[in-house]
């Protein structure tokens, strides 16, 4: 077995084991920015872009793509700007831990459409464009504070990402791609060696925006996660070490074709420079990145995922049947806007109905095929404690998507066991009315694909959350998402002991206490 299962294993028993650094105490004053800073590069200031109404999250979370449909720079730029540019600033009274700090305009909290862990955003987003594009070819980096590209290259490396990508690549042959890097100390400097964890479920966050924006459109985002990890970082000029290369989407463009490789080696010349005065490394996080880049070339076949798929819902358990989930028709872009962390907002005395439950469920179910080189497997399972759901009595249940239906694990009111295993302050969990579990094979997927599947693991549970996130704003619901709970203490409570099921981190959804006091500034 490879360091990824001693990995998995730790993040698994940190509710009872402490993971190292145990005594860490992140140096606020001394933080990176929420963004790469590239001085002296010349910037493409990026169009709007309209959404049109009929563009609904039901259809997104469907993929109903159609094949024809291509990207231009507006439809670019529409879909950054909706998924990690900045959109507003929000401030509100609520029980999360850095409230003290937002009213502070330079720890303003701006908001976004994807979640972030801890809100650090450190995926870095880079636009590799070649002939067809709009623009002279070149390597651009998104900056998402001014919501424009800035240059980094000038010259057509279309081609050096393809032959990166290799044999097999989703998505179609085109010049035009995005690449996918995580600069770690932007999460690190807080969350120290469980930073790994935490931003590859960030990386499935922000493709599962990109895919239900995108596929509301009939537009497709197919990610690879297998690549020269190598051969990309020293094309952007990055240290992978410090960034990680985690994915490459390639986008159909009106005239694009695949180019040939460069025919000397290029790199990017201009360097991110840090706000840190004191950058540190964690060994877990390290080793991490090494055993996970370590097999990046080698693209498993589809199938290979086959034996590591969720089990199926068991047909022996009680079963309680949900209403058909209400239609999605949102448009993605205000479900976007409009979604936010409920942080201990939850008010019990006002249930949610089992429709709004169902929504939730079957778009956190849509979101668990991520898609791209790792086909179409259903990696994860959900589980749901019901607790104040109009029509369903409480108690722990499997979700059995086929069946769009819920089987009773446990019943019983669960919400002295959801507070008991919960480690923050910043949610009271019995208010909310259920807490949705994602649950992936952790360890078979290992087995199947290597130590990088742990990227796939964890971007799996990223893109469930945000599609949970998403359809909780399109149904009128809150929704929070939180990894501080005793994972094992779940497996327990769930009898998954014996199907080798990792709860990853929890979803809870409910109604918010009415009439909050919240300030909201849009900027876009």
């Amino acid at each position: 077995m490879g360091y990824a299962h001693e990995y998995a294993a730790a993040i698994l028993h940190r509710g009872r084991v402490p993971m190292d650094p145990a005594d860490f105490v992140p140096n606020w004053q001394d933080g990176p920015r929420k963004a790469k800073f590239y001085p002296g590069t010349d910037s493409l200031p990026l169009p709007d872009c309209d959404y049109p109404a009929d563009a609904s999250l039901g259809r997104g979370l469907e993929q109903r793509v159609d094949g024809r449909a291509e990207f231009d720079l507006a439809l670019l730029s529409g879909m950054l700007r909706d998924s990690y540019g900045l959109t507003g600033r929000r401030l509100g009274v609520q029980a999360n831990t850095d409230l003290s700090a937002l009213p502070h305009y330079p720890l303003a909290n701006w908001s976004r459409g994807s979640a972030s862990g801890g809100g650090l955003y450190p995926v870095s987003v880079y636009w590799v464009s070649g002939p067809s594009g709009p623009v002279p070819p070149g390597v651009h980096y998104y900056s998402t504070r001014h919501h424009a590209m800035q240059r980094l290259l000038t010259g057509d490396v279309s081609g050096d990402v393809r032959e990166a990508l290799g044999d097999g690549a989703p998505g179609p042959d085109t010049d035009q791609y995005l690449v996918l890097g995580i600069k770690y100390w932007q999460n690190a400097f807080k969350y120290n060696n469980f930073s790994f964890h935490a931003v590859s479920m960030d990386l499935g966050a922000c493709v599962q925006t990109w895919r239900m924006w995108a596929g509301a459109r009939g537009l497709s985002v197919e990610p690879a996660l297998w690549f020269d990890e190598e051969r990309l970082g020293r094309l952007l000029g990055v240290d992978t070490q410090e960034e990680g290369v985690f994915a490459v989407v390639p986008l159909r463009w009106a005239g694009a074709a695949a180019r040939p490789a460069s025919a000397a080696p290029v790199s990017v010349r201009h360097r991110d420079r840090e706000r840190s005065r004191t950058v540190l490394a964690f060994d877990a996080l390290r080793r991490m990145q090494a055993v996970t880049a370590a097999g990046a070339t080698d693209r498993p076949d589809p199938a290979a995922l086959a034996p590591a798929a969720a089990h199926p819902a068991d047909p022996a358990r009680a079963e309680v049947a949900l209403p058909p989930a209400p239609p999605l028709d949102t448009d993605v872009r205000t479900a976007l806007r409009a979604r936010r962390s409920s942080f201990g907002r939850f008010d019990a005395q006002h249930p949610i109905g089992a429709g709004q439950l169902a929504a939730c469920l079957a778009a956190s179910a849509a979101g668990a095929r991520l898609g791209g080189d790792t086909g179409g497997q259903r990696l994860a399972k959900l589980y749901a404690f019901v607790g104040h759901v109009e029509g369903i009595e409480p108690g722990a249940y499997e979700y059995d998507p086929d069946a769009h239906a819920l089987r009773l694990v446990k019943a019983g009111r669960p919400g002295e066991f959801l507070q008991k295993n919960y480690f923050l302050s910043n949610y009271n969990l019995e208010q909310a009315a259920a807490v949705l579990v994602p649950t992936v094979r952790t360890d078979a997927v290992l087995d199947a694909v290597g130590d990088r599947g742990y990227r796939l693991v964890n971007a799996t549970v990223g893109a469930i959350a945000q599609s949970a996130y998403t359809a909780a704003s399109a149904v009128g619901t809150g929704c929070g998402v939180a990894l501080g709970f005793d994972n094992i203490s779940y497996i327990e409570e769930l009898s998954l002991a014996g199907t080798g099921e990792a709860p990853l981190l929890i979803m809870m959804i409910g109604n918010e206490r009415p009439a909050p006091a919240d300030f909201r500034y849009e900027i876009a």
